[in-house]
């Protein structure tokens, strides 16, 4: 194949993100690429996407580009990847991972987290987010928020907010990173499942898939395996306020997962570790351990309070 089409969304992160996958592609491959940016329904979309169908709405439209023939690769945020990928496709290539942090951007620079005005106001689209910025401080205002990263932070003076919060890796791949006032300590808010990863979708079985393996990092892919087991075994979406981030430590590979109730603000807590061989397997035992504390009935509450 002399030209891969590769479906993306059009934002103007997305768009750096499958430039970037894109570049890798003709220098291993040797193919030509074209970018097939696409407006996704989740980009159309203005109110809580929990309420009308949660992260697969910025994917649907990409993947079925991919089932019908109009593109041969799709470059994802994997952190957009919900639970399940559709029958005949396969999540095919994960290049090497950035930062997985999440950023606070603040009003006044040079601002941390805990240096934030009494009562601050701060904007995030995240449940998982809102849920562990009330945890580290209860005083914090909560403003919903939505929008790509220019739009976001352009709201921070708009909507009279003191910080936002967004995801280090986007910052940088937007070439912002300098406008970072915090990369926030994961022991201080756990990131969420595969944040910092682009993954690369195909189809099951084809001969491309099987080229584009060589952009994989092998690190990255052992990290993917354990967190997005976690949020498979949980069927977790983003009306869920879930986090789970891998790492390695040694030769072990280190798992820690978060999952919380929107409402009362209760957490339930796993980590654990194991051969990074294992990775799978360790996402599975630490999402059973949330399972156990109660994770499953929590999981399918908040499932039928986003549908109500």
């Amino acid at each position: 194949m002399s030209r891969v089409r590769i479906a993306t969304r059009a934002s103007d992160l997305a768009l750096a993100q499958s430039r970037h996958v894109a570049a890798m592609l003709e220098e291993k491959l040797g193919v030509d690429t074209e970018l097939l940016p696409m407006k996704t329904t989740g980009d159309r979309l203005q109110g809580p996407l929990a309420r009308v169908g949660g992260k697969g709405l910025f994917v649907k439209e990409i993947e079925e580009a991919l089932l019908d023939g109009h593109a041969d690769l799709a470059i994802h945020s994997a952190k957009d990847l919900p639970a399940a990928i559709p029958d005949g496709l396969a999540l095919v290539a994960f290049p090497e991972r950035a930062d997985p942090r999440d950023a606070l951007l603040a009003r006044e620079r040079g601002s941390t987290l805990m240096e934030l005005p009494g009562g601050a106001r701060i904007g995030t689209g995240s449940l998982r987010r809102a849920t562990q910025l009330r945890a580290l401080r209860p005083d914090f205002q909560i403003v919903p928020l939505r929008g790509n990263v220019p739009t976001r932070l352009r709201k921070l003076e708009e909507d009279d907010l003191d910080a936002v919060v967004v995801a280090c890796a986007g910052l940088e791949r937007l070439g912002l990173a300098d406008r970072i006032d915090e990369r926030v300590a994961t022991d201080a808010m756990l990131p969420a499942v595969s944040q910092g990863i682009l993954a690369l979708e195909g189809l099951q079985n084809d001969a491309l898939a099987r080229d584009v393996a060589v952009l994989t990092d092998a690190d990255t892919a052992i990290q993917v395996a354990a967190e997005r087991t976690v949020l498979q075994r949980l069927n977790a979406d983003c009306n869920v306020p879930l986090a789970a981030f891998a790492e390695p430590r040694g030769e072990r590979l280190w798992l820690r997962a978060m999952l919380a109730d929107p409402n009362d603000g209760r957490t339930l807590h796993a980590e654990g570790e194991a051969p990074p061989s294992e990775a799978a397997e360790l996402g599975t035992r630490i999402a059973e351990e949330l399972i156990a504390g109660g994770g499953a009935a929590l999981v399918e509450r908040l499932r039928h309070e986003a549908l109500a």
